[in-house]
């Protein structure tokens, strides 16, 4: 019995990491595209990050409050 309910829970788990990482990528996916929108030139997923480039981004990341908050949900 207590091999049936660890089997059990290690599938309930193997699920819950499947929809944790499918909403992150999700949420990646996201910030790249508001990215895009508020003028970024190019946005793109690499695993786990989202690089940015674009000409004067650091610069304009640190003055405009649109593009620090381009993503973010609130709720």
């Amino acid at each position: 019995m207590a091999a049936v309910a660890a089997d059990a829970a290690g599938v309930k788990l193997a699920v819950l990491v499947r929809l944790v990482e499918a909403r992150a990528e999700q949420r990646r996916r996201d910030v790249a595209e508001a990215m895009l929108a508020a003028g970024v030139e190019d946005a793109q997923v690499e695993g786990e990050a989202v690089r940015l480039s674009g000409r004067g981004l650091l610069r304009r990341w640190m003055s405009d409050l649109m593009l620090r908050e381009a993503g973010r949900v609130r709720g």
